[in-house]
């Protein structure tokens, strides 16, 4: 498993490699929506943001905080969670969720808001990695499909989910390109 510091790094240059991607369109662009089953490149950004600060950083930071409540039993990592992090990232292959009010995400305001929610997230996560150091293991909060995740796994997922969401920002350009010509 990498280091939290190498996550940062390898983190950090993801998140800079969206931003500059973004330069690139323009909001009606980044708005376009290739078929009915997928997002834009707008609402794909918005996942990653909303989902590093709403859902991982949030549960890392309940894991910094751990509850002194007996009921809250510490999980352990499922089949395909403890998979995920020997490999160190997620299977190269697409995960389809279908639409909902609760997980498509809206459609961005603007390329400003988008640019500026992935500096939000690699501002918050400078200010988490260092911290890391002095947690337990034994601090879990559980993932949906990986189970029990400490705070550092937490930080580290940011990093993979932003990596695999990489295939999904070069197949919608393709597709915006494919559209141009």
């Amino acid at each position: 498993m990498i280091t939290t510091k190498e996550a940062l790094q390898r983190f950090e240059e993801t998140a800079t490699h969206y931003i500059h991607e973004l330069d690139q369109f323009n909001i009606e662009q980044l708005k376009e929506v290739p078929s009915d089953n997928e997002w834009s490149i707008g609402q794909m950004v918005q996942h990653l943001i909303s989902s590093a600060l709403v859902m991982q950083l949030r549960n890392l930071d309940q894991c910094l905080m751990p509850s002194q409540d007996p009921l809250v039993p510490r999980t352990e990592k499922t089949e395909l969670g403890a998979a995920v992090f020997a490999q160190g990232s997620f299977p190269p292959i697409r995960i389809h969720v279908p639409p909902s009010p609760q997980y498509t995400p809206e459609q961005p305001a603007s390329k400003e808001q988008l640019i500026q929610g992935l500096h939000t997230v690699i501002q918050r996560m400078k200010e988490i990695e260092p911290s890391l150091k002095k947690t337990s293991k034994e601090n879990t909060m559980p993932h949906p499909s990986f189970g029990g995740l400490c705070a550092e796994e937490w930080f580290l997922l940011v990093e993979m989910h932003y990596r695999h969401h990489l295939l999904q920002l070069d197949r919608l350009k393709q597709g915006l390109v494919r559209e141009a010509t």
